[in-house]
């Protein structure tokens, strides 16, 4: 009898292997009846409100004070909850100067990985409800925008809100947050991608119907307000024989960069609105010219089709066959109308730019005749 082998020796020595336990079923409890209704499993509630905390104004804020131009833009974190879009947290994506597109969003989606998993494993806030853009002057409608707003509709709860953040606003002491979604029916024409003549018209489509904008309100925690607002009371001095001027002081001091009559912004934002305009005369330039060759190329296939048409009926009144129907496709390649789309944004950009040239004239004429007002000329 030959000699066992050492594994067969090994298994022997072994227990027998026990059978495996069947796991037993999940158990799920149900949700609270007084918060069925603020819940939303199916994403069924429309949006009514989006809610910034303030920890997310103030990163936006320092983000895109300290990003390279109108650049930064970044991930929002939150809940939906009773149709109100509570925004908790945010961070920053890099921006890519120098790499290509493909590497650059590569190393995008690796980050925004590599931040959501670390946010999972500390229980913070990881779930995605949009995104937030700095812009300046009030243009932000472009293609990125339009696309990645987009892709969070199709892919986000509720489809997700873009925040959007106005740089030059801000550097005259007024933040300006606003938050926006797509239209549905600019949803429609973009999965189809139609944005032809008849597309726009079929679905009336302007620059004014691409975004709808979604009230927004910010919360504050309750000890943060209580402070600022100490920080904002004049407090009397402890010295009986202080001089009257610093008699009260605060530790919040009084701004008055409100009162600036300077037309800098006003210079700038002239030469926006010009340079808008050029741009979009040179897309209805290609527009056009595109269109002229599209009715070049229908104009000749109409007219082989009519030659080859009274041909055919000469050969049947000489009793001869009919030549074959050809493909008119082939033989004449006729363009695609071209995309309205680039038009409609650059008219949405002339629109924001004349928006914010109106706004900042109409408030440095207020201020200028409050100076000769108060100067008694």
């Amino acid at each position: 009898m030959a000699a066992p082998s050492m594994a067969a020796a090994l298994a022997a020595s072994l227990p027998a292997p026990q059978a495996a336990p069947t796991p037993a079923a999940p158990t799920y409890e149900a949700i609270p009846a007084s918060m069925s209704k603020a819940i939303d499993i199916e994403a069924e509630i429309p949006l009514t409100c989006v809610q910034l905390d303030g920890i997310v104004i103030t990163k936006i804020l320092k983000h895109s004070r300290e990003a390279f131009s109108t650049t930064a833009h970044g991930l929002l974190l939150g809940l939906d909850l009773d149709g109100i879009l509570e925004v908790s947290n945010s961070f920053a994506l890099p921006n890519h100067h120098n790499d290509d597109d493909e590497k650059a969003t590569k190393s995008i989606a690796r980050y925004q990985q590599s931040m959501l998993r670390s946010l999972k494993e500390v229980q913070g806030d990881d779930n995605v409800v949009g995104f937030y853009q700095a812009t300046s002057l009030g243009a932000f409608f472009n293609q990125s925008l339009i696309d990645t707003q987009a892709i969070h509709q199709d892919r986000l709860r509720h489809g997700g809100v873009v925040i959007v953040h106005d740089i030059s606003q801000t550097a005259r002491g007024n933040a300006s947050f606003r938050a926006f979604k797509l239209t549905p029916a600019f949803m429609d024409a973009y999965r189809r991608a139609n944005f032809s003549t008849a597309g726009l018209i079929s679905h009336r489509l302007t620059f004014a119907s691409i975004l709808e904008e979604i009230p927004l309100r910010v919360r504050t925690n309750a000890l943060l307000s209580s402070y600022l607002n100490t920080l904002a009371i004049p407090s009397t001095s402890t010295f009986s024989d202080a001089h009257p001027g610093v008699a009260t002081t605060s530790a919040l001091p009084p701004s008055y960069s409100v009162l600036d009559i300077g037309n800098v912004g006003l210079t700038k934002n002239l030469e926006q609105v010009a340079e808008a305009i050029d741009n979009y005369r040179t897309e209805e330039g290609n527009v056009a010219y595109l269109s002229r060759q599209i009715a070049r190329e229908k104009l000749r296939a109409e007219t082989y089709v009519a030659k080859r048409k009274e041909e055919n009926a000469r050969r049947v009144a000489q009793g001869l066959n009919a030549l074959p129907e050809e493909d008119v496709s082939r033989l004449f390649r006729i363009p695609p109308e071209p995309s309205r789309l680039e038009s409609m944004l650059l008219l949405g950009q002339v629109d924001a730019y004349a928006k914010s040239l109106e706004g900042i004239a109409g408030a440095g004429l207020v201020k200028m005749y409050a100076a000769k007002a108060s100067s008694g000329v």
